[in-house]
């Protein structure tokens, strides 16, 4: 079994449980869409790697007011937003959420695909969230 520095074989499994219970409080507060909530679960210099963007790692976001911006814009975007099926796994200080979002654009399109983020923890809080969906164009839904 892995241990933590101090030699206690438990503490590290504890800690990984408090960073689970973080990753399910974190993903409660994308569904309420509660920005607030968001940010406070993560570092004053957090990093959010989208998962679209100009660069090959997608359009990055670094600190409280640019995560902020990315996270609204996303809520903009996707007005009825929703990541179901939540599962997550940490070890140490990485995390992994695997979820299937849903999403109407204001277009009246609408998206469902499968995704993760990975997470990088620090101090107790989400230093690093990068996100990765597939590629699924969004569908017009018959009128009905």
């Amino acid at each position: 079994m892995t241990t933590n520095p101090t030699g206690d074989p438990t503490a590290r499994s504890t800690a990984d449980q408090d960073l689970e219970t973080l990753l399910e409080a974190f993903a409660d507060a994308w569904n309420r869409h509660d920005v607030d909530a968001l940010m406070s679960m993560m570092t004053e210099d957090g990093i959010f790697e989208a998962s679209a963007g100009n660069s090959v790692n997608g359009e990055r976001y670094e600190g409280q007011r640019s995560v902020r911006a990315a996270y609204e814009a996303v809520f903009a975007q996707y007005p009825d937003a929703r990541w179901a099926n939540a599962r997550h796994f940490v070890k140490g200080n990485r995390g992994v959420s695997e979820w299937t979002f849903t999403g109407t654009l204001n277009d009246g399109r609408r998206v469902e695909v499968t995704g993760c983020d990975l997470f990088i923890f620090r101090n107790g809080k989400i230093a690093v969230k990068n996100s990765f969906r597939k590629n699924r164009p969004p569908i017009v839904l018959a009128a009905g």
